[in-house]
């Protein structure tokens, strides 16, 4: 394991800032690369009671993005749509390491859950 200095903690918020975050288990279903970007994915994610599309800038960051599919991990679920290379993006995937400059790692649960389970 590469050894990393941890970056100083952030200011503190209080617990209504962070009950405004809504951080859900979803199920990767699909991965493909963006046409036109060499760094950026699109997930299709499964949330139980819909799916939706997640952009993310990790397709460099390993081998082969698809082996992600049927894979659970956290999400931000309500962060506002982004446009991304002309799609949007609904949500955030969690990606440990990324802001570190370690190889990243998804946070998942140590069992399966229901696909929407909310975080807290």
């Amino acid at each position: 394991m590469e050894e990393v200095r941890p970056a100083p903690v952030k200011p503190a918020i209080g617990f209504d800032v962070l009950d405004r975050i809504d951080i859900r288990v979803g199920t990767i279903e699909d991965v493909q690369d963006v046409k036109g970007s060499d760094k950026l994915i699109r997930m299709r994610v499964n949330f139980g009671d819909h799916t939706r599309t997640i952009f993310s800038g990790m397709k460099k960051e390993r081998k082969d993005c698809r082996e992600l599919v049927g894979t659970q991990t956290l999400f931000v679920v309500n962060l506002e749509p982004k446009k991304m290379m002309g799609e949007v993006s609904e949500g955030m995937i969690f990606d440990i390491g990324y802001a570190d400059g370690i190889l990243p790692a998804l946070p998942v649960p140590e069992r399966p859950v229901p696909n929407g389970a909310r975080l807290g």
